[in-house]
């Protein structure tokens, strides 16, 4: 390797150390993880204002989704070969500056169109917030640091629906993305000025893997969150799932024989590596399907507004902010893999619970210990999971890892609202609340099912000092591979 590499493989002098770079990236990860469902509860309120048919509004979420899912690994790379800092200030740049063209929108196009560049910023942005925090934090304090990370962005996705709710009906929906305009501008210059600069040591451009894979994901997640809507034997939804898994098949056979693939597929060799990566699937899938449906049935069935539903899912949205951090900190400790796997069976037991209480008039207290379980699973998953995917890659490889398990998470949400609707959907429908439960109810068993499923994924993962053993054997093997080129 040469002097330049290494340089290069190396932060530049922390500006403002381990706080400031939580402080930063946890904001950011926070406005990105929000708008994934944060415009849900908004629909009615924008098609008053804006007007639009049904697709229309479905759009205003989708879009987000879309291009946020497919450019995950695409905006991971490019801070890799051009500077991490230096991207994640480019996808804040756009994401904040989607929002104000979102808040100002004329009509419902022009706020489609915004959300599908806001999914671009936060693209960018969201995978680097993890890289640049395992840069600035002591790998003897990482666990502590993932919690506070994954607290704050497990609290964004799960309280999307509250937050958006709240705006909507006490100020107006425009609310829900001027809330990101003086984040954004703040966290900008902080940014700028606090954070280290970092490379992944020569890092290139994988074109023809950078097309595959976005290609391939646009496919599959636009299959995806059209599918429940248009139908599943609809020509356009058929063609796109055939399509993106096609050229995903191709992206995965690229990847074994590129020279310098964008995502190694040697990486899922290790069973720490493939095993968190099919956890944090398995996991999205069943949440957010789940939360999707459990929203929509405190509104429509048990008659709360928005702001009262979403109060009380705080035992399970509210919940991460509290036990992440213990999360975190008992991963440093005793490793990642058994308080992942304990997190995810105690989500899967919430959801089998609230599965056997959900009634057309069901009191709240009889939900109580299903929306707590559920939250301190979620709580015990998102930290130790983030350590997990960080330390079993090599640090040069950490950007591109924190992408692909963004992208599979965002990957398992919209086939979680996929699944859980279709099955809601062959088994009971709006019609009346007792119809809601009839679909809701299987959709929740499933639900844990799926998420029980990725416990034992968790199980699967190596012990730490194996990992640990993975990874050192595997630098070792990429120094002398790169002193023998050089």
């Amino acid at each position: 390797m040469s002097q330049q590499e290494r340089e290069q493989a190396l932060p530049t002098a922390r500006r403002g150390g381990a706080v400031w770079a939580l402080v930063i990236t946890s904001v950011a990860g926070f406005m990105a993880a929000l708008d994934n469902l944060v415009v849900t509860t908004a629909l009615p309120s924008i098609r008053e204002d804006l007007g639009g048919a049904l697709h229309d509004l479905e759009w205003t979420v989708s879009a987000y989704t879309l291009t946020f899912a497919v450019l995950l690994m695409t905006g991971a790379a490019l801070g890799d070969r051009f500077g991490r800092r230096r991207l994640f200030l480019i996808g804040l740049t756009i994401f904040t500056g989607a929002s104000t063209a979102a808040a100002l929108a004329p009509g419902i196009d022009s706020l489609i169109a915004a959300r599908a560049v806001q999914g671009v910023g936060a693209a960018i942005m969201m995978p680097l917030t993890l890289t640049l925090l395992t840069a600035a934090v002591p790998a003897s304090r990482r666990g502590m640091a993932y919690g506070i990370w994954g607290a704050v962005n497990g609290l964004a996705v799960a309280s999307g629906p509250l937050i958006g709710g709240s705006l909507t009906e006490h100020v107006s929906w425009q609310w829900i993305f001027w809330l990101n305009v003086p984040l954004g501008l703040a966290l900008l210059p902080l940014a700028r000025l606090r954070l280290a600069e970092s490379h992944s040591a020569g890092a290139r451009l994988d074109i023809p893997g950078t097309l595959l894979a976005s290609g391939g994901l646009f496919g599959v997640v636009y299959g995806l969150v059209r599918g429940p809507s248009d139908g599943w034997t609809d020509a356009l939804v058929l063609l796109a799932l055939f399509a993106g898994g096609a050229l995903l098949a191709a992206f995965v056979l690229y990847s074994t024989r590129a020279k310098n693939p964008m995502l190694p597929m040697r990486l899922f060799r290790s069973r720490a590596f493939s095993g968190i990566n099919a956890a944090s699937l398995l996991m999205f899938l069943g949440m957010f399907g789940s939360i999707f449906l459990l929203s929509q049935y405190m509104q429509g069935v048990l008659g709360y507004s928005p702001t009262e539903a979403g109060l009380r899912m705080l035992p399970w949205t509210g919940m991460p902010m509290l036990v992440a951090p213990i999360a975190g900190i008992l991963s440093d400790r005793i490793g990642g893999r058994p308080v992942v796997a304990t997190g995810l069976f105690f989500q899967a037991a919430g959801l089998a619970y609230l599965a056997s209480v959900v009634t057309v008039d069901a009191s709240y207290g009889s939900q109580l210990p299903g929306l707590i379980l559920s939250g301190i699973g979620m709580g015990l998953f998102f930290a130790p999971a983030s350590n997990l995917v960080m330390s079993s890659v090599r640090a040069s490889e950490q950007g591109i890892a924190s992408g692909a398990n963004n992208a599979l998470r965002e990957v398992g949400g919209a086939l979680g609202i996929a699944v859980m609707a279709s099955i809601f959907s062959a088994q009971g429908g709006y019609e009346t609340g007792q119809s809601f439960v009839d679909g809701l109810q299987p959709a929740l068993v499933t639900g844990a099912g799926v998420v029980a499923a990725a416990g034992v994924a968790a199980l699967l993962i190596p012990s730490r000092r194996a990992v640990a053993e993975d990874v050192v054997r595997g630098a070792s093997e990429e120094a002398r591979e790169l002193e023998r080129v050089s």
